[in-house]
């Protein structure tokens, strides 16, 4: 049974829309890190946009770990089945 509705991400100015409102949430979030007083303990997080590009750094280096520890977990296709 095959559907021919289209979806409204089937639509490329769609997804354009989304792609840069995603973008606009993200300038929006870290604008206000330029207005408050940060109390920090460390000196480097009170550079401009630490945090953001701290999750962004962390969240790659999970992404990695986790492929390198898919390495070690790996079972045979056939593994259960034995």
């Amino acid at each position: 049974m095959k559907s021919n509705r289209k979806w409204w991400l089937d639509e490329p100015r769609n997804r354009d829309k989304l792609y840069y409102a995603l973008w606009a949430v993200c300038v929006l979030i870290i604008i206000p890190d330029l207005f408050y007083d940060k109390h920090t303990y460390h000196e480097f997080e009170a550079w401009f946009g630490f945090y953001a590009i701290f999750g962004f750094v962390a969240c790659v280096a999970l992404i990695l770990l986790a492929k390198q520890l898919r390495k070690l977990l790996k079972r045979p296709e056939d593994y259960y089945d034995r």
